[in-house]
């Protein structure tokens, strides 16, 4: 298939024409949909573009062709639509990252980058670096069969957040291709305004082609911990007193989970456990335990002699559930591609493939025990059929220039609603489990908590100026100067494209 367009200036004169190659009617199909499973949308042609050049030359196209858009697709792992571009051009940034080998970047300071493509999965950062230098990136998703670039137009965290960081405050440069279809290299002190707006900017401003990552030692073994607690005060306040301690006496990772105090193998305790035999025994949780228990995780990386000594004392003054304790020595590696097990469950009951109206809210310290009342202990009290990840984060490792829209809080927690739900009619209606997360939205409204959406998705721009709140002049003017025809993410339903003067026509 080709893409063809004249202009206006041309058109007494042979037209320009640009080729691009195609993939085929499978490969658009697959584009149409995403891991969420709710929204479904065809583009006019998938691209496998070569190279950036390939990109720009897509992104000039549709700029010189009336109402036609352009989505960048990573891995596919959006759940509401967001890197879909119906009638449109859909990216596939995994092409680029099989031509663009990841390299190693040494300063005389003795700092040291991977420069990785924005469609590379972060999995293949980490055994690229891992591997071949024995380095690796301080900032995690929980999931790392996500690309680069799709992380970095969202926030990407995890339990290294609190204290590294998100993956948007550990890049120092950006290739970037704007909707007028130029390719620029940005970082804070070169077109700083362009690099902060593509963070976290939901791709709103430029496709990601190139991101340069700092790498520090990879720690070769991690000590994992979880402990489980009845009461969400105490949970709340170890959680929140752990990613405030100084970093010499800080854990490296601290995450959570809420999970139903019953033997339900999806929802309660028989999901707790690390994996390693150990037994969880109900019997010890103190008499009139809630309907909703907490499970608090830590880890420590290995660089002492003494981590086992250290491991206790940190542990030591939280009130925890004694007895409730379940500890592994895993590899680094090994730790961080955790989440791979439960993907090969998931495919092997093929919830996987099936509908996740997932759901991830950031809400301030101030409202998350209310949340928890009203929420997590009552519209949820039975479980999702999947993990409830609820832990703090510091407002102060995120950079206030980047386009990311965080509550007011200093402290907020993510609340993670992580769905794998059992296909109709084994399992809830989908539709049934969106209207939910609606009315989770909407308590969060009346209640008057402050939170964020993390991964938006809006249908109205009044909606989309209440998320950005005072950031939403500065949105509005960061899309006139980078992507003025709209022509980039449609699917995030942000703004409307703006016809081309000079578009004649399209062929594909």
């Amino acid at each position: 298939m080709m893409l063809a367009y004249m202009d206006h200036a041309a058109a007494a004169a042979e037209p320009d024409t640009i080729e691009v190659a195609m993939v085929a009617d499978a490969a658009e199909c697959a584009a149409a949909r995403d891991f969420g499973g709710l929204v479904s949308a065809r583009p006019a042609a998938v691209v496998r573009p070569a190279s950036v050049d390939d990109v720009a030359s897509a992104i000039q196209a549709a700029a010189l062709t009336a109402h036609l858009t352009v989505a960048a697709r990573g891995n596919g792992h959006s759940v509401a639509g967001q890197a879909m571009a119906e009638g449109g051009l859909v990216l596939d940034m995994r092409a680029v990252s099989r031509r663009m080998p990841m390299q190693l970047v040494l300063l005389s300071s003795g700092a040291a980058f991977a420069d990785v493509p924005g469609g590379a999965l972060w999995e293949e950062v980490l055994h690229w670096a891992v591997s071949n230098h024995g380095l690796a990136p301080a900032s995690w998703t929980d999931y790392l069969r996500l690309t680069v670039g799709g992380t970095l137009s969202n926030g990407g965290v995890s339990g290294q957040s609190f204290r590294y960081g998100p993956q948007v405050s550990n890049v120092v440069e950006l290739e970037v291709v704007t909707g007028d279809g130029k390719c620029r290299v940005c970082s804070p002190s070169s077109h700083p305004d362009l690099f902060f707006a593509v963070l976290g900017g939901l791709g709103q401003f430029g496709v990601i082609t190139r991101a340069r990552i700092p790498l520090s030692p990879a720690p070769q073994t991690v000590k994992w911990t979880r402990v489980v607690y009845a009461s969400f005060a105490d949970y709340a306040a170890d959680a929140e007193w752990l990613v405030t301690r100084p970093s010499e006496s800080a854990f490296d990772y601290v995450e959570g989970f809420a999970f139903v105090h019953s033997d339900d193998p999806v929802n309660g305790w028989p999901s707790v456990p690390i994996p390693g035999g150990a037994h969880f025994e109900p019997s010890l949780l103190p008499a009139g335990s809630g309907p909703v228990l907490y499970c608090l995780e830590v880890a420590l990386y290995q660089q002492a002699e003494d981590v086992d000594e250290r491991m206790g004392q940190m542990m030591r003054p939280l009130k925890y559930v004694r007895g409730l304790e379940f500890a592994a020595d895993v590899g680094y590696v090994e730790f961080l591609s955790r989440v791979n097990r439960v993907e090969e469950e998931a495919r092997r009951t093929g919830s996987w493939a099936a509908p996740h109206p997932w759901l991830n809210i950031f809400i301030s310290a101030r409202d998350i025990a209310d949340f928890d009342r009203t929420v997590l202990n009552g519209m949820l009290a039975d479980g999702i059929d999947g993990p409830m990840l609820v832990y703090p984060m510091l407002k102060s490792k995120w950079d206030p220039n980047t386009s990311v829209a965080l509550p007011e809080g200093d402290i907020f927690y993510l609340v993670a609603l992580l769905r794998f739900c059992r296909p109709y009619p084994g399992g809830p209606a989908v539709n049934e489990l969106v209207e939910q997360n609606s009315a989770i939205i909407d308590a969060c409204r009346c209640n008057g908590y402050d939170f964020k959406i993390y991964f938006p998705h809006y249908r109205t721009q009044s909606d989309w100026a209440a998320h950005f709140g005072s950031k939403w002049s500065r949105f509005v003017d960061r899309k006139a100067r980078y992507d003025p025809l709209a022509i980039l993410a449609p699917g995030q339903k942000i703004f409307s494209r703006t016809p081309s003067s000079s578009a004649k026509r399209v062929i594909v």
